[in-house]
């Protein structure tokens, strides 16, 4: 039987793993933690067509720099004088304009609503409880700024085929969230989007791989490749190596330097986001949410939890956690929801992790010319747990030479942004 190897633990490689072990493969997913360190667990756990507009757009840039001495502020980049930052930058510079957003609309759409459809197959498995909802999203607002950026998105959602996105007053606003005061003007509602809880999801996800046969290497920190004749003949890691007929690197905000040890160039920075989760929460809500103009998301996830997330740090992975950022992100969940009284909680209770940014805002999903038995799945920023089943069901049809579920062009590994 065929061997695949899969470098990374996240939503990605273990989604892959899922799609290559139906398919028939032997698979061997290697990560060099503990399968429990990475970015698929402290997220906001949305599955979200919604979310359609990628991070590179017009503005956004501007308010990067006004936001630049603003310790407390969503979005931020550690200036220090690092070329592959520099040239990321540039590239996402250009990257942020008018003609690109609306290309990557839909794209982004689709691999959103593919990836939907797989989780709702994967609620149906035996093993698989994650406390999947379809309920939908609130983008709240407090501005009229924002609010006439929602109407725009709304008309952008009905052209896409989003057509079950609604406009909310105040009023209706308070009806769908009678539990609690909200300050805001009003909400946009996409009913498409759905929720689970990632850390749930990520456990019982290891659980039924196991079960069905696919070896979980733990530690097994890649060191680089046997290759040959345009293809990776084998896997080195500090575990030893594993032989392979086909790779797949998804390696999350480390794939610029995986991709490296093979002489392959990806634009890729990592952004680090943070989370703080109320266990047994004294509050309710009904519905995950946007907080707008404050850019942070709440999700009420498992029955008896919120999350609180948010901010866009492009950092590196060996700059310490800024606790500003999170006392920041608190902040803004106050203005929101005026009875919300959550402290600052201890370091060793927040969460932080690395969403793996292309300069564009668009995942790498495709092979390379390189070699020819490698795959790459990466690059997904704040999507990755969103667009994970989708992605996974993408890379197994890559792998097995099949039709794509959908058109991937956008995702082209190889692509200059």
């Amino acid at each position: 039987m065929s061997q695949v190897v899969i470098i990374g633990g996240g939503i990605i490689g273990l989604s892959s793993a899922l799609y290559l072990r139906k398919a028939g493969w032997e698979v061997t997913v290697l990560d060099k933690s503990d399968f429990q360190d990475n970015c698929s667990y402290g997220n906001a756990g949305y599955i979200c067509p919604s979310h359609f507009i990628p991070l590179a757009t017009p503005g956004i840039v501007k308010l990067g720099l006004k936001w630049m001495w603003n310790s407390k502020s969503p979005f931020y980049v550690q200036p220090r004088l690092d070329w592959n930052l520099i040239s990321w930058g540039l590239k996402f510079i250009r990257s942020a304009n008018t003609r690109q957003v609306e290309a990557a609309a839909i794209p982004l759409r689709d691999i959103a609503l593919l990836s939907r459809q797989e989780y709702e197959e994967w609620n149906k498995l035996p093993g698989l409880d994650f406390s999947y909802e379809h309920k939908g999203l609130l983008e709240i607002f407090q501005t009229e700024a924002a609010a006439e950026h929602a109407r725009h998105t709304l008309h952008k959602a009905h052209e896409l085929g989003l057509t079950d996105t609604v406009m909310l007053n105040r009023e209706e606003l308070g009806r769908m969230e009678p539990g609690t005061a909200i300050n805001a003007i009003g909400a946009l509602f996409f009913r498409c989007d759905a929720h689970c809880y990632p850390n749930k999801l990520m456990g019982q996800l290891r659980a039924f791989l196991l079960a069905a046969g696919v070896k979980l290497e733990a530690g097994a920190e890649l060191t680089g490749f046997e290759t040959g004749q345009g293809k990776i003949k084998k896997v080195r890691t500090a575990k030893g190596d594993f032989p392979a007929d086909e790779v797949v690197m998804a390696t999350g905000s480390w794939g610029r330097q995986t991709a490296a040890l093979l002489g392959i160039n990806l634009p890729l920075m990592p952004g680090r986001g943070y989370s703080v989760t109320l266990e047994d929460s004294p509050y309710k809500l009904n519905y995950p949410s946007i907080l707008v103009e404050g850019r942070v998301a709440t999700t009420p996830m498992d029955g008896n939890k919120i999350r609180f997330g948010g901010t866009m740090e492009i950092t590196s992975h060996r700059t310490p956690p800024r606790m500003n950022r999170v006392q920041g992100i608190l902040d803004a969940v106050k203005r929101y929801y005026p009875e919300f009284e959550v402290p600052l909680p201890s370091r060793e209770k927040i969460w932080y992790g690395y969403r793996p940014c292309s300069a564009d805002g668009l995942p790498y999903i495709g092979r390379v010319r390189k070699f020819e038995n490698l795959t790459l799945a990466t690059g997904h920023s704040m999507l990755g747990l969103s667009l994970g089943a989708g992605t996974g069901k993408l890379v197994s049809e890559l792998v097995n030479r099949l039709p794509s579920s959908m058109d991937i062009k956008a995702f082209n590994v190889e692509r200059k942004p």
